[in-house]
């Protein structure tokens, strides 16, 4: 006959592993740096904002005469009075430009500038950056792609800021896209790239996320839109029953 094998002795209930729990130093060094998370990002903006506001304002002050200038009659100083008589300054200007007698100014100065031998390109050059950006239509830097550069296999981040003219274009058979590469984290330095659209890989970020990841050097990334859009739209034809309670 087998001989039955001797039960096992109980040993009573197990006893839960125990929880490290965090030491003052390490609890101290944690609270620090979410409180360095917090402020930091808002400071510094603040800080930032407050250095271009002080900038406008001390420029400003120097060019109104003294009899019109609120701050003489105050016992304390306005905090972005010369921004805001910059932007009004602006707008007043935008209005008399879109008059009839202000494009007859405007196309008259223009036509001064074209007599100067090196301050008509640069004139020129600024123009039609600034109608290229500002423009509604416009399509530059309003898409993110990715593109192999500096060699096959390796991809970085670009911005297309429209299709090239002229000779660039005919250089080649294939539809060249006008992109800019970004250096990381300035992304007002970068490379400027004439690249054929098949080899572009558009993505759904907006500019706004693209330039957060060249400035936080990857550091920040977006969530992945797509994703989001697809569990979306897969949430919204579940049938009643699958998203009933049970």
């Amino acid at each position: 006959m087998e001989k039955e094998s001797p039960s096992p002795v109980p040993t009573g209930p197990e006893k839960p592993a125990p929880s490290h729990k965090l030491s003052l130093t390490a609890r101290f060094r944690a609270y620090f740096l979410a409180g360095v998370l917090v402020t930091a990002p808002a400071g510094i903006t603040i800080y930032l904002a407050w250095l271009f506001i002080n900038f406008i304002d001390g420029t400003i002050a120097t060019l109104i005469p003294g009899q019109y200038n609120p701050e003489q009659f105050m016992p304390f100083s306005i905090p972005g009075l010369g921004l805001l008589a910059v932007l009004a300054l602006l707008t007043l200007v935008g209005a008399f430009a879109a008059g009839y007698v202000g494009r007859l100014v405007v196309r008259l100065g223009e036509g001064l500038v074209d007599k100067m031998p090196v301050v008509r390109h640069i004139y020129s050059a600024l123009k039609q950056i600034f109608e290229s950006v500002l423009a509604q239509q416009s399509t530059a830097f309003r898409e993110v792609v990715l593109l192999e550069y500096p060699r096959l296999g390796i991809w970085s981040m670009g911005f297309i800021t429209g299709p090239p003219h002229g000779e660039i274009q005919r250089a080649t058979e294939d539809e060249l896209i006008t992109v800019v590469v970004p250096t990381s984290p300035i992304p007002t330095a970068g490379y400027l790239l004439f690249v054929p659209r098949k080899d572009l890989v558009v993505l759904d970020m907006t500019v706004d996320d693209g330039l957060k990841v060249v400035m936080s050097g990857g550091i920040v990334s977006p969530p992945d839109r797509r994703r989001r859009a697809a569990s979306a739209g897969a949430a919204a034809i579940r049938s009643p029953e699958e998203t009933a309670p049970p």
